[in-house]
């Protein structure tokens, strides 16, 4: 397989994980968020929230750079369930929880009014993307010896039994032990961004394709580690992702019993990416052949993310090396000898 594997390292922290400047904003605005609901919900007298914590890829670090800046940011929002009664001490639905603290943190100060949504309460950002404040409560339950279960439910269509910061433990952890390295997020995490970009490649893909979630779950079951070559993990975790898929389109939440990420035997999302990454893997031939040169690989990648970030590095490559030899190489004015300077290797391995 031709070497790009500079390249796409290199691709990966330029195009595809976030700039620490829009982490540092989305971080800004979520505290921001976080106070707002506070003091919202003290100032209408409704219970206080026990604890934040964020969740899903923000939380995951798995989150990539988009032009319109449309990010979907989770933080959890958690009450104890015994505070969550209303004046006539019946218990609050899920829908009373959500309305409570949609219109806490609705202050005015949005262009675009918080939403109730299934899941969550949605606030929109001018800025292109959202913060979804995803609501639980806290149980605590016995069993027959007396023993205590701490667990959370979600406020959905009703309570259900769920808990995201297990996920984000799971991510964590499969990361750890997977990757062969221990530098810039590990490198089961870097191939997760990289295959979500790769997802998100196309305007009309975006309706069509698998989910963030359902991608990352995917790669931690197929992810092929290589501590040499970034190239060569990314292309072996999409090909055994497509194989996979191949033999089922069914995909297991990764922390809940029972439960599934895809919807069905037949999930309309992942029989697309499964077809597409069979596309990028039938546009990545060319790096096998034993003819391939450098732009024939970086124009094969070029491809696969829809960009022409690959072959621009080149150009600036062989720019670089040409003034580097007009420069050193040309005669000066004192009349000294030339010499040539000799480029590092970039490519060559098959």
């Amino acid at each position: 397989m031709f070497n790009c594997s500079r390249e796409v390292r290199k691709f990966h922290n330029d195009e595809v994980t976030l700039p620490q400047t829009e982490r540092d904003e989305m971080r800004d605005r979520r505290n921001a968020n976080r106070t707002r609901l506070k003091d919202g919900l003290k100032k209408k007298e409704n219970p206080s929230v026990r604890e934040f914590h964020s969740q899903g890829s923000y939380s995951m670090k798995t989150m990539t750079q988009h032009p319109d800046k449309d990010y979907d940011i989770d933080d959890g929002v958690y009450f104890d369930k015994a505070d969550l009664k209303n004046a006539d001490e019946s218990e609050m639905t899920p829908s009373q929880v959500k309305e409570m603290v949609r219109n806490a943190v609705d202050d005015g100060s949005f262009n675009t009014k918080p939403k109730i949504k299934t899941n969550c309460v949605r606030v929109q950002y001018e800025a292109g993307y959202h913060v979804d404040l995803p609501v639980y409560r806290k149980l605590i339950s016995q069993d027959a010896l007396g023993n205590e279960e701490v667990y959370y439910e979600l406020a959905s269509s009703e309570w259900k039994r769920s808990d995201a910061r297990e996920v984000t433990a799971w991510f964590d952890e499969e990361n750890k032990t997977q990757s062969p390295d221990s530098i810039n997020g590990r490198q089961l995490r870097r191939i997760t961004r990289d295959i979500k970009k790769f997802a998100r490649s196309r305007a009309n893909w975006i309706d069509k394709i698998a989910c963030g979630f359902m991608i990352t779950k995917l790669v931690i079951e197929t992810y092929v580690a290589d501590e040499d070559r970034e190239d060569r993990s990314l292309y072996e975790t999409m090909k055994a992702m497509r194989d996979r898929l191949e033999v089922s389109l069914e995909v297991e939440h990764p922390v809940t019993p029972g439960a599934y990420i895809s919807r069905g035997a037949d999930d309309s999302t992942a029989s697309f990416l499964k077809d597409k990454l069979s596309d990028a893997i039938s546009w990545l031939a060319v790096l096998f052949e034993s003819d391939c040169t450098a732009k024939k690989g970086l124009s094969a990648w070029d491809k696969v993310f829809n960009t022409t970030y690959f072959t621009n590095c080149l150009e600036d490559e062989e720019s670089t090396k040409s003034l580097a030899t007009v420069i050193v190489g040309g005669s000066n004015s004192g009349g000294s000898s030339s010499r040539m300077v000799q480029p590092r290797p970039t490519h060559g391995e098959k």
